[in-house]
């Protein structure tokens, strides 16, 4: 019986203290010596209204600003496609980006539609949630084949 109180009071204590764990957790909060920050970027290209067509080999380039991050390792950049308006991101069209990259050689999918958007992520494993850009000012269309 002293086995079961004892595990009853121990639970008790765990569920009172994880609370207070989760928020103060080093996962959401920039690393010692650096200044959390926000980001954003900007695409250059494409440009709204551009109609690209499949298999067409296109540049993405944009700008961004950073957050006060120290060390980028373990950050990363990613661009995702969306084929209606930005509603939903289903597909990664690169690889793991480094930070410092502010353009990728595209080629285009055979999905025709006239609302295609691009949102570009960053994020630091640990230290920086990832973050999202959609840019749905910047609208393109892939045509039919």
């Amino acid at each position: 019986m002293k086995i079961r109180g004892f595990v009853v009071i121990m639970f008790a204590v765990a569920c009172a203290i994880a609370p207070q764990l989760v928020s103060s957790s080093a996962a959401a909060s920039p690393p010692a010596g650096s200044q959390s920050g926000s980001y954003s970027a900007h695409l250059i290209s494409p440009r709204a209204g551009q109609v690209f067509y499949p298999g067409q080999q296109i540049r993405i380039e944009w700008k961004d600003t950073l957050p006060s991050v120290q060390y980028f390792s373990g950050c990363e950049m990613e661009v995702w496609l969306s084929l209606d308006g930005g509603r939903t991101f289903p597909m990664c069209i690169t690889p793991i980006l480094n930070p410092k990259t502010t353009y990728f050689d595209w080629t285009v999918p055979n999905t025709p539609t006239s609302a295609a958007v691009l949102n570009i992520h960053f994020g630091c494993e640990g230290f920086y949630p990832e973050s999202y850009s959609p840019q749905a000012a910047s609208t393109f269309v892939i045509a039919p084949l």
